[in-house]
């Protein structure tokens, strides 16, 4: 598997444990920690292998290393940035950290992206979720692409 797609609801146990989702384990099988870098505009956490933090500092490669911009994008990048230990079943600890970023209590919602993951509060998800998708709806709409109500001539019946 080279992107991580689809998504899943995983239980948190008692010890603030949760499993990643069994299809994304394979993008991750060479590595023993999760990446994560809190996200700046959503109460999310992005997640991922090293190909998260790289992406990321190919981006601030291309900016003066002397301006406040790359100052801000670095700070955001290396100093609130984490990593989490992959444990032999697959689970990693949800930190105090993740917990106040994304309000995660007994489950967690793992969201394909990618080139990462983001892990959600569920109900946050869900409800992101179907934003998204009228956004998106809308956008087609706007640009012509949306899907006719009337289907009787792509079908070859004329009514």
């Amino acid at each position: 598997m080279d992107r991580f797609l689809s998504n899943a609801i995983n239980k948190v146990d008692k010890k603030g444990r949760v499993s990643i989702p069994a299809i994304f384990r394979p993008k991750l099988s060479a590595s023993s920690y999760l990446y994560t870098l809190m996200s700046v505009d959503q109460p999310t956490v992005d997640a991922g292998g090293i190909e998260l933090i790289q992406r990321g500092e190919e981006q601030l490669a291309k900016l003066d290393p002397f301006s406040a911009e790359y100052e801000l994008y670095s700070f955001v990048l290396h100093g609130d940035s984490g990593q989490l230990k992959i444990d032999a079943e697959g689970r990693i600890a949800i930190s105090d950290t993740i917990r106040e970023q994304t309000g995660i209590t007994d489950r967690a919602a793992f969201v394909g992206r990618g080139h990462f993951f983001q892990i959600w509060e569920p109900e946050r998800f869900l409800a992101y979720r179907e934003e998204a998708r009228k956004q998106v709806a809308a956008m087609r709409h706007a640009k012509g692409g949306g899907r006719s109500a009337d289907t009787s001539q792509e079908s070859g019946h004329n009514g």
